[in-house]
């Protein structure tokens, strides 16, 4: 439902608003408009006029969309899903909606920024990733695929005080990868904030336009994963993050190229006590 507010040029208290609204959702549907002016610091007024200015009629509207947001499950994001499809061949289907995610992140995805990610990867000690839940997936293929270049990558924690165990090591040479979808995570919170102290730079990919503390981020990557409500595809942070790996791949060039031909060595030679 945030999609849209990344476009818009929004004033200063407005600016500020949108930010106060996606760090306390749950509170903002409890919240009268006089409350979050006062909070925020900004009068009523520009409460009540913010609504119009993003698409809803009143704080009403957007408290009942909002709630429908929190309110789905996993499960009623695959019954969303699964309406959608009824009665449609599932692989076109798929694939139609697999392309609208693709063209959303190659739209959003900055070039600049992605070679600059790529070279802050490259150059650094070490690279740590925080990959809740089902990004796990993406953290493994990417440390798979930059363990051959040689560089050093380390999955942290999903959750809980076991991430400050990898956190303490972080330092001023070193990279944070961090997954950051839907909703800002106490764990993310904690990275961003310890990042000024430790001087880590961290990389965001998000499928937030409007991403609360983003900016605290030393770069940011988008990759689009469909409406909050429907089942998430993890088709376009996987484009986000093999370009990534080809980037590296390519700035590292013989020195990568050499690093497979050796892995490949290794397989000719123990091939008959290791076979594929």
């Amino acid at each position: 439902m945030y999609e849209e507010w990344g476009k818009k040029h929004f004033s200063t208290n407005q600016r500020l608003l949108a930010d106060f609204i996606q760090r306390n959702e749950q509170r903002i549907l409890y919240m009268t408009e006089q409350e979050i002016a006062d909070e925020v610091g900004i009068s009523i007024a520009s409460v009540s006029r913010f609504w119009k200015s993003v698409g809803y009629v009143n704080a009403k509207q957007f408290k009942a969309k909002l709630r429908f947001r929190l309110e789905s499950a996993p499960a009623v994001k695959l019954e969303e899903t699964m309406s959608k499809i009824e009665g449609l061949p599932l692989p076109q289907t798929l694939l139609s909606t697999i392309h609208q995610h693709l063209d959303e992140t190659c739209k959003r995805l900055d070039s600049e920024v992605l070679n600059e990610a790529s070279e802050a990867i490259r150059q650094a000690r070490r690279i740590f990733v925080f990959a809740p839940g089902p990004c796990i997936s993406l953290a493994e293929l990417f440390a798979f695929r930059l363990h051959r270049f040689g560089l050093h990558i380390q999955i942290m924690a999903a959750s809980g005080h076991e991430l400050l165990e990898t956190l303490m090591h972080a330092g001023p040479d070193d990279v944070l990868l961090v997954f950051g979808f839907v909703q800002i995570q106490p764990e993310i919170e904690v990275i961003l904030d310890y990042a000024e102290e430790a001087g880590y730079r961290v990389i965001l990919i998000t499928d937030r336009l409007v991403y609360p503390r983003a900016s605290q981020a030393d770069l940011v990557l988008y990759a689009g994963r469909g409406e909050v409500w429907e089942f998430h595809s993890m088709i376009g942070p996987v484009f986000v993050i093999e370009n990534l790996i080809l980037n590296v791949g390519l700035a590292m060039n013989e020195e990568s190229l050499g690093k497979l031909r050796h892995l490949q060595q290794l397989r000719a030679r123990y091939h008959s006590k290791l076979p594929r």
